[in-house]
Formats: structure tokens, sequence, C-alpha cells
């Protein structure tokens, strides 16, 4: 047997935690790993005590039509990214990697060239996170220096 190497078992255990998910657009997991520890799991959900899109079985973003990357205030769950983050103390998270893989509940399938939205990578940014490593199939994968979201601000509106 072939052993797997790092990146894709800390991916596979990403696409393990995504099976908490409760959201019916899109199902993601992600862990943060530092020195080859896992320091914390997330999956997107809504927060404790709510109920869940999938035990009201609507979506208000799906209802509303409004596309992917849209209107996430209207959304009732927070991400994984950022209850991974919640989960761990930020000295546990300078210099780590999060590890992040996305489905379709529906399908089932790995949903390729997913990526954080703003405001997770604002709190990706601020928890001194390295790197990102998200799953694209169940063996490539792309990285993301998170120094390159810091230089490539695009939240900053141009000035009129």
């Amino acid at each position: 047997m072939k052993r797997i190497d790092k990146e894709n078992y800390y991916l596979d255990i990403a696409q393990a935690v995504l099976g908490r998910a409760t959201c019916l657009r899109k199902c993601y997991g992600a862990i943060i790993v530092r020195n080859d520890e896992v320091i914390a799991t997330g999956y997107n959900g809504a927060p404790r005590g709510r109920k869940n899109c999938v035990d009201l079985g609507i979506c208000t973003r799906e209802e509303l039509k409004i596309p992917s990357g849209q209107r996430y205030e209207l959304c009732r769950s927070v991400h994984a990214e950022a209850n991974a983050i919640i989960s761990a103390a930020r000295r546990d998270l300078l210099g780590a990697t999060l590890y992040m893989a996305c489905v379709d509940p529906n399908t089932g399938e790995l949903v390729p060239g997913t990526t954080s939205c703003a405001m997770c990578r604002r709190l990706i940014i601020n928890a001194g996170i390295s790197r990102v490593v998200i799953r694209n199939t169940p063996t490539e994968y792309s990285v993301v220096h998170v120094e390159d979201w810091v230089r490539e601000d695009d939240t900053v509106a141009e000035p009129l």
C-alpha cells in the first residue's frame, strides 16, 4: 500500500469533518494544523442552539436565488473556517495551516476551486494562519499563502 502524503491526509480529515455540515447549498469542512497536530475542526452550520437549514428544509439564499458568494448576511450558517478558528486559541494558530474541503450536498461530489469568502479571509488573516490548502479532487489541491490575501486586498473599494 502506498503511503498517503501529509497534505491529502489532512484534507481527508477535513472532508470527514464536512460530514457534520448542515447547509443545503454547500458542505464545508475545515481543520487547522500546526506542527503536525490538529488544533481545531469546523464545519458550516447554524450557531449553537439555532435550527439548521437541513432541519428547516429551506435555504434563504436559495429561495431568494442569490448567487454563490453574495449576501452571506442572509445565511443561517457560521462558516467552517470561522468555526475552526473560534475553537482555537490564537497562540496555537500562528503559522498554522487551514485545510478545507467542500462537497455539493445534492451530489456528494467535491466542489473544485472553492475558496474562503471575504469575511473568512479576514478571520484567517487575523488569526495568524499562514496557509490554506483547498481540496479540488481526491488527490489534487490548491495552496494559498495568506500573505497573498493581505497583499492583494480586494475588499477595499477604489476611490471615486
